[in-house]
């Protein structure tokens, strides 16, 4: 069956030279709505071009500022860019944004690192927080910002080295309806649909809903499905309401990737194991991942008059997971085997979100205000546990003596004897209430036409219950935190700002996940995260602009343990300096997304994972990604893009390395008819071999190979 998948996907991209982005009818609704400013304007299918990138956002600032005035580092990447790219993941995504990476998330869930700084936590959707550890989905996505730099302001707690937002598709007024199929040579594709119609003269409704197989060169096989429904109501001309609802079920493979050819040290960094790219270190049927979501979300907005507006959102979420896996934990060793483990955890969650934000702009004397005063409640209850895996089959001089460990020969196919997940050495089971109220205020002042001075400050009352019911244990700690921001952006003519901020934000001393507490930890001081920055906007010609970004960002109050007593202590610093540039938008039929980013990340006081020096895992010296598509013609069009990443350490030991990585990646888009669009896609097209990433010393992900994808969208 997968060789008849194949073979139809093989002649699929020979006969499908491309796509455009719809049909003549598709674009004409476009365009109304674009007339009528209607909201998550679904540009990506069709065929007019604006370009890449974005002129405004609100999630920076909570405010509808442009971005040119925004005294911050943002990345957009729009609709248009996800399809033209074929993008499937926040990891595919983030290959174009300078100054974030991705590490592996041990295979089951996204994990991004910012400026240096890894999390799993600092997801949001539509400026609510979305940091359950689980693979976000983009089908219906009508763009991804990244904010860099410390954003306690605006999120609350964490976001230390910068978030993720999505912004999600919204109705609009006028009837628009699309969808899409695509397949690649491995069989992996997807079927999608994006439905939007009035439903009354003051009320519109949208549909997107996806089903998703996945495979790929080392048979990492799953299916992943999802529907999302939205409405959105108006009560007069000034009250508006939407309500949405998202179910979304994944389960996949979890892969753990390759060990490393040997146990490295500073001064020999190990790589990974050669030659075994298409070998899977775990057990087919048991490392697996689990996910279903129930999602319910409103966003109420009132305008009490053209300048005072109030916008109340709440979010209540329903999350359950359940992962097992067979791990490799160890490099190849001298008698050529490989250490491994296993475990299965599960993690049960409800989010309860609300966020509160009045805006009024106003003047006094010669001074334009627009001032954010808001408040935001916050409870998230987890249940998680871990199940170890045990050799029980196997004698007791195969595995170690707490029978979790044993080692296997190396050799493909890789066979890791049977394992028994149960409750004994390691187990965990734990709940833990989360509970954070913040209030907040914001005042963006302008001086004239040329300078806006920026200034907040907000406060979070953060508590956090761990029941241990392994450990026996009742702890509890309480934070406030302030967290405040400066900014100045001054513009010498329209088209040109420079600006300079400051920004503070704090993580409790529970992990962004809150998963443990101890004695020691419920007692010390949160991590601090402290952002200086100074950059240039410049919209070159109108729709195409250019950022150039210069920061420091300290990373202190990181644990360390104390060499004579051994307790654990708050010492530990990292700090990371850094130059991003990035450019997006259109020049004629050309549309342009890209930059480089160069970084220096290191520890400059000892931590709990290293001493001062070494240097931060997953953070390259050097990034450059540039994608491309050129319109030749009102049908046809072309697209190639290229990313490099320097080479990096796996973890704090700097003890193996992932080497650099070059790739490119090219496409091709055509207009079979008014209705019809095709598009073909061929990532890495060189077949470049090597690491992507890596989640830790001992799981290093190989790129995956060359890979031709074709697509059909239609509208109707």
């Amino acid at each position: 069956m997968y060789r008849s998948i194949r073979a139809l996907a093989l002649a699929a991209t020979i006969l499908t030279p491309a796509i455009l982005h719809a049909a003549d009818t598709a674009i004409e609704e476009t365009d109304a709505a674009s007339d009528g400013g209607a909201p998550g304007d679904p540009i990506v299918i069709t065929g007019k071009r604006d370009g890449y990138g974005a002129d405004a956002t609100t999630t920076a600032m909570k405010t509808d500022t442009p971005l040119i005035d925004t005294p911050q580092s943002v990345s957009v990447v729009t609709a248009e860019q996800i399809n033209d790219q074929a993008l499937r993941s926040i990891g595919d995504v983030a290959r174009y944004v300078p100054g974030i990476a991705m590490e592996s998330g041990e295979g089951h869930r996204d994990a991004i690192v910012i400026r240096g700084n890894l999390s799993t936590a600092d997801f949001f959707t539509d400026g609510l927080r979305d940091d359950v550890q689980h693979y976000r989905g983009l089908y219906n996505v009508e763009r991804v910002e990244v904010l860099k730099g410390p954003n306690a302001l605006v999120f609350g707690r964490g976001g230390g080295g910068g978030i993720v937002n999505r912004v999600l598709k919204r109705p609009f007024h006028e009837r628009y309806a699309t969808g899409a199929f695509s397949i690649d040579q491995y069989g992996a594709g997807s079927a999608q649909i994006d439905l939007n119609s009035p439903l009354t003269l003051s009320s519109e409704g949208r549909l997107n809903a996806v089903y998703e197989r996945l495979d790929n060169f080392r048979s990492i096989e799953g299916e992943r499905w999802a529907i999302n429904p939205t409405v959105s109501w108006h009560f007069g001309a000034d009250t508006d309401l939407d309500l949405g609802y998202e179910y979304a079920h994944d389960e996949r493979d979890v892969d753990r990737g390759l060990p490393p050819a040997f146990e490295g040290t500073i001064d020999d960094p190990a790589r990974a194991v050669e030659d075994f790219d298409e070998t899977f270190f775990g057990i087919r049927g048991v490392n697996r991942s689990d996910f279903d979501k129930h999602v319910v979300d409103a966003k109420l907005t009132h305008r009490f008059s053209d300048a005072v507006t109030f916008t109340s959102k709440a979010l209540y979420g329903d999350y359950d997971k359940i992962y097992t896996n067979a791990v490799p934990s160890s490099a190849v060793t001298d008698e050529n085997t490989v250490k491994v483990s296993g475990y299965q955890d599960f993690t049960r969650r409800q989010n309860m979100l609300w966020q509160n934000d009045l805006v009024a702009r106003f003047a006094t004397g010669a001074l334009e205000h627009t001032l954010l005063v808001g408040i935001d409640y916050a409870n998230q209850d987890t249940d998680a546990g871990r199940l170890r895996g045990f050799f029980d089959t196997l004698p007791a001089d195969q595995k170690s003596a707490n029978g979790r460990e044993t080692f296997v020969p190396l050799a493909d196919p890789f066979v890791i004897p049977d394992l028994t997940f149960r409750g004994g050495s390691g187990e965990r089971n734990a709940h833990t209430d989360a509970e954070a109220i913040g209030v907040y205020v914001q005042n963006q002042v302008e001086i004239g036409e040329h300078i806006e001075l920026i200034a907040g400050l907000r406060l979070d009352w953060v508590d956090i219950r761990v029941q241990d019911f392994i450990g026996g244990t009742d702890l509890s700690r309480e934070d406030s935190l302030w967290s405040p921001r400066l900014g100045l952006v001054v513009k010498p003519q329209d088209n040109v700002s420079l600006y300079a901020s400051w920004s503070r934000s704090y993580l409790p001393q529970s992990g962004d996940q809150f998963a443990s507490l101890s004695p020691t930890t419920a007692a010390l001081e949160p991590e601090k995260f402290t952002n200086y920055e100074a950059g240039v906007k410049w919209e070159i010609q109108p729709g195409l602009d250019l950022t150039v970004a210069a920061f420091q960002l300290d990373r202190t109050n990181t644990r360390s343990i104390d060499p004579v007593t051994l307790d654990t202590v708050l010492t530990g610093e990292q700090r990371t300096k850094g130059v991003e540039f990035e450019v997006n938008g259109k020049i004629g039929r050309l549309s342009l997304a890209g930059g480089v980013s160069i970084l220096d990340a290191e520890i400059t006081e000892d931590t709990a994972s290293a001493p001062a020096g070494r240097t931060t895992p997953d953070a390259p010296d050097f990034e450059a990604s540039l994608w491309g598509r050129y319109d030749v013609t009102d049908r046809f069009g072309l697209g190639a893009g290229i990313s490099h990443r320097s080479s990096v350490f796996a973890s704090y030991t700097n003890e193996v390395m992932i080497d650099p990585l070059t790739t490119v990646d090219v496409a091709a888009y055509y207009d079979l008819s008014e209705r019809i669009a095709l598009q073909v896609n061929v990532d890495n097209l060189f077949d470049e071999k090597g690491i992507e990433f890596g989640h830790g010393d001992n799981n290093l992900h190989p790129v995956d190979d060359r890979t031709v994808r074709g697509s059909i969208r239609f509208a109707f």
